[in-house]
């Protein structure tokens, strides 16, 4: 792909991203992050240690960016703030020591998040779209 072309594709993916709702940006995110895990496991499988670690690292990242973009009014961001720590304390040890066992761990807890938050958004549209249904009907 040429420069023109590549810069064309870049500014369709941020228009992509700018119009997308918060829950669909923090579903994109956590969709990384287990890719990201995904990566990191086979990686290790194959003792590809450079992608292991470039992995983790970007797996750390992300939930260093979820953490730090959390609204700490709501009691859930906090529970949410420690259950981040201790995910990064937890993928600390796994690149340590390039553990399997804790990264399988991780990927369990990653995806179980993931679906909490994909069916809280779920049910978060389908609210809004019934308000706006009953809004019509009123209105």
């Amino acid at each position: 792909m040429d420069r023109k072309g590549f810069q064309g594709y870049q500014g369709y993916k941020e228009q992509g991203i700018n119009e997308m709702t918060p829950g669909e940006l923090l579903l994109l995110l956590y969709d990384e992050l287990i890719k990201r895990l995904l990566r990191a496991d086979l990686a290790l499988g194959k003792a590809d240690y450079p992608l292991f670690e470039a992995s983790v690292d970007r797996c750390l990242d992300i939930i260093r960016y979820l953490d730090d973009t959390l609204d700490m009014q709501y009691p859930i961001s906090r529970n949410l703030n420690r259950l981040y720590d201790y995910l990064s304390f937890e993928l600390n040890r796994v690149k340590a020591g390039r553990n399997k066992t804790e990264l399988d761990r991780v990927k369990t807890m990653a995806g179980e998040l993931r679906d909490t938050f994909r069916e809280a958004n779920k049910n978060a549209l389908q609210q809004l779209a019934e308000a706006a249904a009953q809004e019509q009907a009123g209105g």
